[in-house]
């Protein structure tokens, strides 16, 4: 991975070349920032830099035999820990490392839930055991295979349990030569204080929906409208703009399926709403979000039109003819109720629950809230 394929983040990757250039690089990291801000890719990306036999002024080569091992999560002084499930077969990120990699090199804007679907472990406690930290301090204490620093990037520390963090507390503030640490968090507030102390904190931003924008119509061709809405829906997180690319057609219509809704909601019909619930309970739970995701931002612009600031309007085209009918019903007597509403419909379809159950609710609670006065 080189920065250049990371979007946005201009500030921190000039940040991390700026060190490497003047070999002041801490022996600590922690790259802070909410999910999809590109943290992780970053991680790896100034792991090449490091390793990277014939650096630029922009970072790494990229075709040195240092960035190919790197470029394949299989530099052997590149060591990575992430949550797992535990198990009697599975003990530690050494376990699943083969499939890390996979997932990772197809999805560098990687989340936890990414993660867990793709090793069947939804439904399990994600954690990074005291199992690893044994292990951590084992292969720190080796020297490098290559001559350089040994790296170890830390995904998700936040999900250490308490004796894991404080077994790596000494090694944290006094590592061996030329050993670094690379914690890629999206929950810092998780994290021992402890921990932070002895960090150097590097945070990364939200990307915009300019930044996501533009880089889905450079790398994946589409068009300018699909990528804006997409880009909305998406909320700063790249990841999630790609994942809504991939799971949905650029036929599909977000826009159909919320009048669809708002309709069964408005004139309350059992027999359409229980419809609507199979259909879109049977449509998997990235749909699900992205249907609510999108109503929270309909909701937005809807209050924006009310109160006259229509250049804050982010919807156009068909969207913004249908926000004019639907504007009127969305006022500050119900706005607030409406967001809690689907915002805690989202949260539970992230952990699970059974989606009809909540569809179903929802309609009858929407269905209250339209004719609030």
């Amino acid at each position: 991975m080189l920065y250049s394929q990371i979007i946005g983040q201009q500030e921190p990757k000039q940040r991390l070349i700026k060190m490497v250039r003047e070999e002041r690089v801490p022996h600590a990291l922690l790259f802070s920032g909410k999910a999809g801000c590109g943290n992780l890719p970053t991680a790896f990306a100034f792991a090449q830099h490091l390793f990277c036999k014939a650096k630029t002024d922009n970072g790494a080569c990229g075709n040195c035999p240092s960035c190919v091992k790197v470029s394949k999560l299989i530099h052997p002084d590149l060591h990575i820990v992430f949550p797992i499930a535990k198990s009697k077969d599975v003990k530690s990120s050494n376990d699943l490392i083969k499939e890390f990699r996979e997932v990772y090199l197809n999805k560098p804007y990687l989340s936890l839930d990414d993660w867990f679907n793709e090793i069947n472990a939804e439904n399990k406690q994600p954690v990074i055991a005291v199992d690893e930290a044994i292990d951590i301090l084992k292969k720190l204490s080796y020297t490098s295979y290559e001559g350089s620093y040994k790296i170890m990037v830390i995904w998700q520390p936040e999900k250490m349990n308490l004796d894991t963090a404080n077994k790596l507390l000494k090694i944290l503030e006094e590592p061996p030569e030329k050993t670094i640490f690379i914690l890629v968090s999206n929950q810092t507030e998780k994290l021992i204080a402890t921990i932070i102390s002895r960090v150097q904190q590097i945070p990364f931003y939200s990307c915009s929906e300019q930044e996501i924008t533009e880089a889905l119509i450079y790398n994946y061709k589409i068009n300018a409208e699909l990528a804006k809405q997409t880009a909305i829906l998406a909320n700063g997180n790249y990841g999630e703009a790609l994942s809504l690319l991939v799971n949905n057609e650029e036929s599909v219509s977000f826009l159909e399926n919320f009048q669809t809704f708002m309709r069964v909601a408005l004139k309350f019909d059992p027999g359409k709403a229980l419809t609507w619930v199979d259909d879109n309970a049977a449509s998997g739970r990235e749909k699900q979000k992205q249907f609510l995701q999108y109503a929270l931002e309909v909701f937005r612009d809807c209050l924006m039109h009310n109160f006259g600031e229509k250049n804050l309007v982010r919807l156009s085209g068909a969207e913004k003819q249908f926000l004019e009918k639907f504007a009127p019903f969305i006022n500050q007597k119900n706005y607030e109720k409406l967001i809690t509403e689907f915002n805690d419909n989202y949260y539970y379809i992230e952990r699970n629950a059974n989606p009809k159950i909540l569809f179903l609710d929802l309609i009858l609670k929407t269905n209250e809230l339209l004719h609030f006065k």
